[in-house]
Order: C-alpha cells, then sequence, then structure tokens
C-alpha cells in the first residue's frame, strides 16, 4: 500500500507541474475513475475472460511440459549435455522475437499466441526444477537410498519434494515470461472475434485515449501482481514447513 501510495503521489506531482499536457498525461483520479468504469461493462469482462483464458491454457501447458523435460534432464548427463545450455538460451531469448515466426506458421490465430506463451514460460519451469534437483543435498540421497527408495520412488518421496522451493520459483519466474509474452502477443495477434486485454490497449492507443490506455495497463499490472502474490504465499508455506524461514 506504502508503494502504490508513492507511485500515485509521484505521478499526482508530475501531473500538477505541467511537464506533459493532460491528454498525454491524465490526472490519477480521472484513470482510477475510468478503471470503476470500465469493471462495470461487460465488454471489459469478456476481454479479461478471453485473456485469462489464454493465460491459463498456455502457463497449464508450459508446466507441463517444462516439468517433463526438466526431469528427463535432470536423469539424463546425455540430455543435460545435449539440450541443458539450450534451454537456458531460449530463457533468455525474448518472446517478441519469436512472433514473426509464429505468425508464418500458425497465421493470426490462438495458436500463434499460445505458441510464444508456452515458449516463453516452459524453460524457466524446466530450469527451475532442474537446479532445485541439483541442489538436493547429497546426505538426503545416500540415506534414501540406504533406507531401499530406488527410480521412481526416489523421484516422487524424495528427489521432487527436495526441490520444491527451487520449482515454484521457477513456476513463478515462467508465469511471469507467460503473462508478458501474453500481452505481446495480444497486442501483435488482434483476432477481430476475440476481444481481450491486448486489444483494448490497441483500441485506446489507436484512438489517442491516454487515460483508458493507462487505465487497462493498471488493470494488467494489478492482475500480474495478483498471481504474483499468490504464488510468494505458496512459497512461504512450503518454505516455512521446511524449516527454512521464521514461522510468524
Amino acid at each position: 500500500m506504502l508503494a502504490i501510495l508513492i507511485v500515485l503521489a509521484t505521478w499526482q506531482g508530475i501531473y500538477l507541474s505541467g511537464w506533459r499536457p493532460p491528454y498525454v498525461l491524465p490526472d490519477p483520479g480521472v484513470v482510477i475513475q475510468r478503471v470503476g468504469e470500465m469493471l462495470t461493462t461487460a465488454k471489459f469482462w469478456t476481454a479479461l475472460g478471453t485473456t485469462l483464458l489464454r493465460a491459463a491454457a498456455g502457463f497449464a501447458i508450459a508446466v507441463t511440459i517444462g516439468t517433463v523435460i526438466g526431469l528427463l534432464v535432470s536423469r539424463s548427463r546425455i540430455l543435460r549435455a545435449a539440450i541443458g545450455s539450450l534451454i537456458t538460451g531460449l530463457q533468455t531469448m525474448p518472446s517478441i522475437a519469436w512472433f514473426p515466426f509464429a505468425i508464418l506458421i500458425f497465421g493470426l490465430s490462438e495458436q500463434a499466441i499460445l505458441f510464444v506463451v508456452i515458449l516463453g514460460a516452459a524453460p524457466s519451469i524446466a530450469n527451475g526444477i532442474i537446479s532445485g534437483i541439483d541442489d538436493v543435498p547429497t546426505a538426503l540421497l545416500r540415506t534414501a537410498t540406504a533406507l531401499g527408495a530406488r527410480g521412481f520412488v526416489m523421484y516422487r518421496y524424495i528427489v521432487v519434494p527436495a526441490a520444491l522451493p527451487a520449482y515454484l520459483s521457477g513456476l513463478k519466474q515462467g508465469w511471469a515470461f507467460a503473462w508478458r509474452s501474453l500481452m505481446a502477443g495480444e497486442l501483435l495477434v488482434i483476432i477481430a472475434s476475440r476481444p481481450s486485454l491486448g486489444v483494448e490497449l490497441q483500441f485506446y492507443r489507436e484512438f489517442a485515449d491516454t487515460a483508458g490506455l493507462m487505465a487497462i495497463m493498471i488493470i494488467i499490472l494489478a492482475l500480474g501482481m495478483l498471481v504474483d502474490g499468490g504464488f510468494n504465499s505458496i512459497s512461504k508455506r512450503v518454505r516455512r514447513k521446511r524449516g527454512l524461514t521464521l514461522a510468524a
């Protein structure tokens, strides 16, 4: 709340200074009022539903692919040598760079957006679980082996639970990449029959409606912060159960 107040106070101060005219940088009160007006329209909720559905579908597929690849790479030295650096390379590649290729392959379609969302999120998730498994204490693995844990049982009850904090960090980072990729995709791949938050951004930009543009940006920011808060809550709960943080 303090951070929000600081941002609003700074914004208000810049607005009052007259650094930019009101049609370029509107009063924060006007923008917040537009947010309230949007929340009462069916068009906004339809656009929000489309965006959230794309985000959920793309992230779910990315979690499945990233987890499977991460587990396979962590178990095989050959796979790690073959594609380990490729996963990191894909993670560092800007998602926006994939869209020309995705549009050539899939056209202006939902598949093009999902393709880039998955490519944006899956490498981070894979690297998260690989890093978590690499950091499992050797003493824990030796103890589990001495007690008879092997193969699937070892991974199911020892390795994966021990790697869970790092895996959750990978999921959180993967979500951030997925959300950024989705917003870029909705700006570039506009499907007339599917209103979305990205389409709304483009609409307000074309009509130079800065208040509406900033209102949508605030909503996108709030959604990202809300999901990030959920991941933080889960991560703190897991770390507390592991004794990695002080109980409060």
